[in-house]
Formats: structure tokens, C-alpha cells, sequence
């Protein structure tokens, strides 16, 4: 449940208006989830956190695809429900596989067991992993 109400297009200001048009746009539909609308409480918030996630989600050196993994990734590992669901929605959009998805799964499991191994094995980093 939110913690906020979370706005409809007939409650937001112009400035929150301006950023679900773009988005709308952006996006080629109009659908605006949840996230968006429990941040136009703050048209400054709302306004940054889109300009920020559209030049970081949009075309760069990394496939979207797998920048839409990466995010998946990093959800899990910080324990966000929201986040899990909707990039795994958009990396399925973006043509992720289920074949790809079990694996990412794994990967993020394998990971995260390793990660606290060497946590609490207090493993130095070996001399040939540092930067010369």
C-alpha cells in the first residue's frame, strides 16, 4: 500500500502534467505507472527523477535490453518488489527471453551467495584485479 495517494491525471499540477505528457511520449503510450504518480506529489522530484532515468535507461554503449537486466539486478539485491515487476515487464519488452531471465535469476543468486561469502571470509582482493 502506498504511502501517498497516488495522483490522477486530473490532480496533477502543470508542471507534474508536463512531465506525464513527455513520459506518455517518451514511452509511445499512455499508460503512467503508479511510481510516476506517487512522485508527482513533487513536481521537482518527479520532474529530476525522470530526466535522470530517461537519459540513463535511454540509447547508450549498453544494449537496453541488458541495462533493463542490470536494473532487475540491482532490485533484487536491494529488496524492491516495484522495481522487480516492472523491469522485468519492460526487459520482456525489450525481448528478454525467459531462457534469459531463469539465467539472470541464477546469476543474481550465485552472486549474491559469493558476495557474502567473501564478506565474511574477509577476502583481500587479489594484486592482479587492481587497477595499475
Amino acid at each position: 500500500m502506498a504511502t501517498v495517494e497516488l495522483l490522477s491525471d486530473s490532480e496533477l499540477s502543470a508542471e507534474a502534467r508536463a512531465v506525464f505528457d513527455d513520459i506518455r511520449a517518451t514511452r509511445n503510450s499512455d499508460y503512467v505507472n503508479n511510481f510516476w504518480r506517487a512522485l508527482a506529489h513533487d513536481p521537482a522530484t518527479l520532474k529530476r527523477t525522470w530526466e535522470n532515468l530517461k537519459a540513463i535507461m535511454g540509447p547508450g554503449a549498453i544494449d537496453p535490453k541488458v541495462k533493463e537486466m542490470i536494473y532487475i539486478a540491482v532490485s533484487v539485491a536491494h529488496g524492491c518488489p516495484y522495481c522487480v515487476h516492472s523491469h522485468t515487464a519492460a526487459a520482456r519488452t525489450k525481448g528478454m527471453s525467459e531462457a534469459e531471465y531463469h539465467e539472470l535469476l541464477a546469476v543474481i543468486g550465485m552472486a549474491s551467495m559469493t558476495n557474502r561469502l567473501v564478506t565474511a571470509l574477509g577476502v583481500s582482493i587479489d594484486d592482479a584485479y587492481q587497477v595499475p
